[in-house]
């Protein structure tokens, strides 16, 4: 664990190093919310009703904008070779890389979300619904992510190749995250919802590791 602990202080590190792909996550997902803000119009009503929509399509698209590079820097500097040589579980290095992306891009999503719930006229009492719902949400997207950037390894427009092979395993948590608010918002139960999210959730994380180390290892080979 200490050396998956490296791992992910390595990436933290990188990101930050850069910065570029984290804050381009963040400010594109305030600038979509807003934008959608100023296409429908003024009127409180219709805001609210698609806030909840708004920030979940947004939060997905912004959390892709990252995933391209979440193997390729590694992958065309040879260090990828060397992780996959390391006496480390190829899954736990996938696992650590992930972890990395979801605190760069995930966790600040979630940090932006209540200033455009606010915008978008979300209920108040829908908001700590729409955290908890991102909070579940956001790290399996990571994770699905994950399995689709290590697939595109090594192959030409991976960006769009990413987009068509994320997108559609994106749509579940999509519909249940939307549905959570929604719920609270009109004082319908959410814990069914919130519980689909988190049953995703757990999915993911004993899924995705291992399709994604399988394929960054068929990449490498």
């Amino acid at each position: 664990m200490g050396r998956v602990a490296a791992l992910v202080r390595r990436d933290l590190r990188l990101a930050l190093r850069q910065g570029m792909d984290s804050l381009m996550a963040v400010v594109f997902f305030i600038i979509a919310c807003v934008l959608f803000a100023f296409g429908v119009g003024p009127e409180p009503n219709v805001l609210a009703r698609i806030a909840a929509g708004v920030i979940w399509v947004a939060a997905l698209l912004a959390s892709m904008l990252s995933l391209e590079r979440l193997f390729q820097a590694d992958y065309e500097d040879g260090s990828l070779e060397m992780l996959v040589l390391a006496p480390v579980a190829l899954e736990l290095v996938v696992a650590a890389k992930v972890a990395a992306h979801w605190l760069t891009t995930g966790l600040p999503l979630i940090v932006a979300a209540p200033l455009l719930a606010v915008i978008l006229n979300l209920e108040a009492d829908a908001l700590a619904v729409l955290l908890a719902a991102l909070a579940l949400g956001t790290p399996g997207l990571s994770l699905i992510g994950a399995v689709g950037a290590a697939l595109i390894l090594g192959s030409r427009r991976g960006g769009v190749l990413l987009s068509l092979l994320v997108l559609p395993l994106y749509i579940p948590m999509l519909i249940f995250g939307v549905a959570a608010v929604d719920a609270a918002a009109g004082g319908y139960a959410v814990r069914p919802h919130l519980l689909v999210l988190a049953g995703l959730l757990v999915g993911a994380i004993a899924l995705a590791p291992w399709a994604a180390a399988a394929a960054v290892r068929q990449a490498v080979e």
